[in-house]
């Protein structure tokens, strides 16, 4: 797994009251209950250019040189998203994940740019949308209007997007250590995971 230049930042969160998720989707045929508020969709201020997800690894670039006819390759950049460490139990880290959606939401990103794994149990949402038959559960993911929440074991079936909150909220340590650089690989430019910060540190 690639190593950030910068030690991982972890900041203590504690779980509380979670803010309003904004408008609600479209109303569907009838349903059971939801489990809760739900991140999204909400509408956010225009992106600007520093809000964008940075260019993935630069192609070679081959020039060939007149005088021998042979061509060099441009040496390549490989770009990593930052990790970030979110304090949390397994009991909470589902809570501090939401909450983690939430600010993200708050500062602009749009629903679509987030996806939330855990490695425990499933999300709530994700649980209650699977209710409705996988076919429509992966469909959301396709329309890519709303935050995604899936299990870790499925995250080589989820498209990328520029920021992958993880929620540590169970799994062996060897299954949460595959997914940590399965979710780096798909973040864009950031990596949220919110767990026992000793744990993390040792996995990453």
């Amino acid at each position: 797994m690639p190593h950030s230049s910068e030690e991982p930042q972890i900041r203590p969160s504690v779980p509380g009251p979670r803010t309003s998720a904004g408008a609600a989707r479209v109303p569907q045929p009838p349903r059971p209950a939801v489990p809760g508020p739900r991140p999204g969709p909400r509408p956010g201020p225009p992106r600007g250019a520093g809000s964008r997800p940075g260019p993935g690894p630069s192609r070679a670039a081959r020039s060939a040189s007149p005088s021998s006819g042979t061509a060099t390759a441009t040496p390549t950049t490989v770009r990593t998203a930052r990790i970030r460490l979110e304090a949390a139990t397994p009991d909470t880290a589902v809570a501090i994940a939401d909450d983690t959606v939430d600010a993200l939401l708050d500062d602009g990103r749009a629903p679509a740019e987030v996806l939330v794994l855990t490695t425990g149990e499933p999300h709530p949402w994700a649980e209650h949308e699977l209710s409705f038959g996988e076919e429509s559960y992966w469909r959301q993911q396709t329309e890519g209007e709303d935050v995604f929440y899936a299990l870790a074991s499925a995250v080589t079936r989820t498209t990328s997007r520029p920021v992958v909150v993880v929620a540590v909220n169970g799994g062996a340590d060897a299954d949460v250590a595959e997914t940590l650089p399965a979710a780096l690989a798909k973040a864009g430019t950031d990596l949220i995971v919110c767990g026992d910060p000793e744990r993390l540190r040792s996995l990453l």
